[in-house]
């Protein structure tokens, strides 16, 4: 399925025709636009955005139209996302919840490091237990979400400078879209850098940051193997922690809708589409490194003592996000016991 931007007018011209020549076939009834950050052509996309879409149709029985916006298309920024979906300027948004820090802190367990490590598909239904459980609150209020993810986690990734110790990265100045990341980075002794991911490869170029905290899937979108030289992950791909996304629908355009067409959407994105979308990152994912390392670059995977190195580097970001959100009146270290709890139940998946 290629984008579908300008599919209304085609679906209008053509529905004329069709109405005269069969007597009443049926239009679409619903049109929803869906706005998100990266281009037409991304995995996300390709991958996931369209063909839940397709689903979401094919179970409306052709009365839903669902129009892919990518890139922006639509005006603003990747951090305008979420309010444009909640004020009702878009219908549906794929968006990176810690673009808008301070907004999803109960779903932020899942981005933290220890806490995942390596398996999206499991990262996924724990996420989709956690939400029918009512743990992730009223973090989502003005939205209807339709289903929450992360990615396959966060790499290192390096201009010029290989990286095996916590201590390489002392003074080096890193990219990340969360504040988690941000605490991930500091940890490490580094200088976090926040920037939108389609910002990254001019930080790159003009030595802005020395290198990003992103997954390999986001490499060939950007052509990331042109400005680094190394990839680094951990023992057995695990990864530094990892950033959560959702597709939401605006909350009054949802509870407009009657309940055979909210059944289209929700049976389009039930736990089976969850697990499905934590294999497309790792799919994606694996196709990623191989784009970096056939353009030459060095793919490190530090062993098992090297990995340990950072993950005791790490554990302090768990304690301080704990320490924050209760704060807040979240009772975080039961948040981070449960996710823990529910990847391992999902491990195997």
């Amino acid at each position: 399925m290629t984008t579908k931007t300008k599919k209304v007018a085609v679906i209008l011209a053509g529905g004329v025709a069709a109405l005269a020549l069969t007597g009443g076939a049926q239009a679409q009834e619903y049109t929803f636009k869906l706005h998100h950050l990266l281009g037409a052509q991304s995995p996300a996309q390709t991958e996931m955005l369209e063909p839940w879409a397709e689903a979401v149709e094919e179970n409306s029985g052709g009365r839903v139209e669902i129009e892919v916006y990518p890139a922006m298309t639509l005006g603003g920024r990747p951090p305008e996302l979420i309010q444009q979906v909640r004020d009702g300027v878009v219908d549906l948004v794929w968006t990176v919840n810690g673009y808008t820090p301070g907004l999803f802190p109960r779903t932020e367990v899942m981005e933290l490091p220890t806490v995942f490590k390596n398996d999206p598909v499991a990262a996924n239904l724990a996420l989709y237990d956690m939400w029918q459980d009512g743990d992730l609150g009223d973090e989502y209020r003005g939205t209807e979400p339709m289903f929450l993810h992360v990615h396959a986690g966060q790499a290192i990734h390096m201009a010029d400078e290989p990286v095996r110790t916590p201590a390489d990265l002392e003074g080096k100045n890193l990219r990340i879209p969360t504040r988690t990341g941000a605490w991930a980075i500091e940890a490490l002794g580094a200088n976090p850098t926040a920037m939108p991911v389609p910002e990254l490869p001019q930080a790159l170029q003009k030595g802005v940051v020395d290198g990003a905290l992103i997954p390999w899937e986001i490499i060939p979108a950007l052509n990331i193997q042109d400005q680094t030289e190394y990839q680094i992950e951990g023992h057995d791909q695990e990864r530094i922690g990892t950033t959560t996304f959702q597709v939401s629908m605006n909350q009054a355009k949802w509870e407009s809708l009657p309940e055979d067409i909210q059944q289209a959407f929700r049976d389009a994105s039930g736990p089976e589409w969850w697990a499905e979308v934590g294999r497309i990152w790792r799919a994606t994912d694996d196709y990623g490194i191989q784009v970096a390392t056939e353009a030459g670059n060095e793919h490190i995977v530090l062993s098992e003592e090297e990995t340990q190195a950072f993950r005791d580097a790490l554990q302090p970001v768990v304690d301080r996000w704990v320490e924050d959100v209760s704060s807040k009146g979240i009772d975080g270290e039961a948040l981070v016991e449960k996710a823990r709890q529910k990847i391992e139940e999902h491990s195997d998946r």
